[in-house]
C-alpha cells in the first residue's frame, strides 16, 4: 500500500454534506425533498434536505446560492434506487411532474433512466439492483474518475469507508462500515474537468480536533488547496488528486 494511502487512512474526518450549487436553492431543495420523501430544513445561508432515520443516510443535502450558471455535465451525481420496474417508472414519472427532464448524454439503450433536476443537474433512476436494495432512496453518490482505484483509495482515507465492490477497472465502490445509506462510487470517465464542480462533498474532523492540523494532513496526503479567493471563511476548500473540490469544515 502506498505511503499516501497509509497517511490518509490515519485521518479521522467523516462525510457530513453533499453540497449542490444552485441559482434557486429553496426551489431545488423542495424538488429533491419531494422526490426522495425527505424534509427541508432552513439553515443560515443554505437550505438543507435531510433523510428520515430509517433511510440510513447520515449526510445533509445542502443547497447553496451561487451566481454562476451550470455549464457542463456534473462530475458528481446521485443515482436513485428502485425496488421494482414499476417503482422505477413511478420515480421517473414523479421527477418529471416535479420539473425534471430527460437528459441525453449519449447513453443509448440502457436499463436506467438519465434525468436532470430543474437546474439541469444530472441524476439516474436505476433499475432494481441487488447491491442497492438496502440503501434507502439514494443508491449511490457517483464520481467520475480517470483512475477509480487511486481516487477511491484517497476517499477511503478521508471517510473511513472501505472498498466494498469492484467492477474490473471501471468502478470502485465504498460503503459506510455500518452497511447503511448510499454507496460512494468512482466510475471511470476520461472527460477532462474544466470548471469548478457544482456538486461536492464536505468532510469534517471530530469535535475537539485541530482544524488546521487536519487540513495540513490532508494536503500532505495528496489533497491540494483550492481556495477561490474572497473573504476568509472558517472552512478550507481543497481538491482531491483529480481536482474535485471538497470542503474541510470545522470540527464537529
Amino acid at each position: 500500500m502506498s505511503e499516501v494511502t497509509d497517511s490518509v487512512r490515519r485521518m479521522d474526518t467523516r462525510l457530513v454534506n453533499l453540497v449542490i450549487d444552485s441559482a434557486r436553492p429553496r426551489e431545488l431543495a423542495e424538488f429533491w425533498a419531494t422526490l426522495l420523501g425527505w424534509h427541508v430544513a432552513e439553515e443560515p445561508d443554505e437550505i438543507d434536505v435531510r433523510a428520515p432515520e430509517s433511510d440510513g443516510w447520515d449526510l445533509d443535502l445542502v443547497f447553496v446560492p451561487v451566481p454562476e450558471a451550470k455549464e457542463v455535465k456534473n462530475r458528481v451525481h446521485l443515482d436513485l434506487a428502485s425496488r421494482t420496474p414499476e417503482h422505477q417508472a413511478e420515480l421517473v414519472s414523479r421527477a418529471l411532474e416535479l420539473g425534471g427532464s430527460h437528459v441525453d448524454l449519449g447513453q443509448g439503450e440502457v436499463p436506467w433512466v438519465v434525468l436532470g433536476d430543474p437546474e439541469g443537474n444530472e441524476f439516474c433512476v436505476l433499475e432494481p439492483r441487488e447491491r442497492y436494495m438496502d440503501t434507502g432512496a439514494v443508491a449511490s453518490i457517483l464520481v467520475d474518475a480517470h483512475d477509480p482505484e487511486t481516487l477511491a483509495a484517497f476517499w477511503t482515507g478521508i471517510t473511513g469507508w472501505p472498498v466494498a465492490a469492484r467492477e474490473g477497472d471501471v468502478l470502485v465502490g465504498l460503503r459506510a462500515p455500518n452497511g447503511r445509506g448510499p454507496w460512494l462510487e468512482f466510475l471511470r470517465n476520461d472527460d477532462v474537468k474544466s470548471v469548478k464542480n457544482r456538486v461536492h462533498l464536505d468532510v469534517a474532523p471530530p469535535a475537539g480536533a485541530d482544524h488546521a492540523a487536519a487540513v495540513a494532513e490532508l494536503i500532505a496526503a495528496g489533497a491540494v488547496p483550492a481556495d477561490l479567493g474572497g473573504p476568509a471563511l472558517p472552512w478550507r476548500l481543497l481538491a482531491d488528486p483529480e481536482g474535485n473540490e471538497f470542503c474541510v469544515l470545522t470540527p464537529r
